[in-house]
């Protein structure tokens, strides 16, 4: 993943950006992408283990990590993932990961797996939902927020950061192609939610 993400996101760290201390406006804005839509499909229980791809601060992690069993979350950016652990600090079951998600060899396998506003940096997102399959247990489910924008770059107002649009039609084919069933498909306003489960071998 590209070393101006990694500085572009410290740098909202640096700012004090920190979308788990948002006020309520802002983070019902948020909610356009993953709000109660999107965590309702992770139907989680606290016999299960999570996995977020793109923690951030914790904004999702927040709200999932109590409801499970083991919560792990990845991010790229370590000044994100300190700000995520002072954020989760009270939640016992919680483990943070400062790596590529891509490049990351994990030890265990997951229930759930979901991610939201981060495939967009993700330029070879087959692979990335391959490993997501891989990574999952049996019956185990994927849910996948992507932004229905489709800039190539998000404008700092210094520097422009290249990203990689997601378009719903290609998510699709290469869930199928993971191996796994999309059971739901559902279009917000800001967002389009895939709810995938990884079947058993037959």
């Amino acid at each position: 993943m590209n070393e101006n993400i990694i500085r572009h996101y410290d740098k909202l760290i640096d700012e004090n950006n920190d979308p788990v201390r948002d006020p309520e406006p802002l983070k019902a804005y948020m909610d356009k992408w993953d709000g109660n839509e999107f965590l309702s499909k992770l139907k989680l229980n606290k016999q299960m283990s999570v996995l977020e791809i793109g923690i951030g601060t914790g904004r999702l992690a927040i709200r999932t990590a109590p409801l499970c069993g083991r919560f792990c979350g990845i991010d790229i950016s370590p000044k994100t993932i300190n700000r995520a652990a002072e954020n989760l600090k009270e939640y016992d079951n919680v483990s943070l990961i400062t790596g590529d998600f891509l490049s990351y060899s994990f030890t265990c396998s997951f229930d759930v797996i979901y991610s939201s506003l981060t495939f967009m940096h993700i330029k070879d997102k087959q692979a990335a939902i391959h490993k997501a399959a891989a990574l999952l247990s049996d019956g185990g489910r994927f849910v996948l927020s992507i932004d229905k924008n489709q800039d190539k770059h998000i404008d700092t107002g210094i520097s422009k950061i290249e990203i990689f649009p997601d378009n719903p039609k290609d998510i699709s084919a290469f869930i199928e192609n993971a191996g796994m069933i999309t059971d739901s498909f559902t279009e917000t306003e800001s967002a389009y939610i895939f709810c995938a489960e990884k079947t058993s071998p037959i």
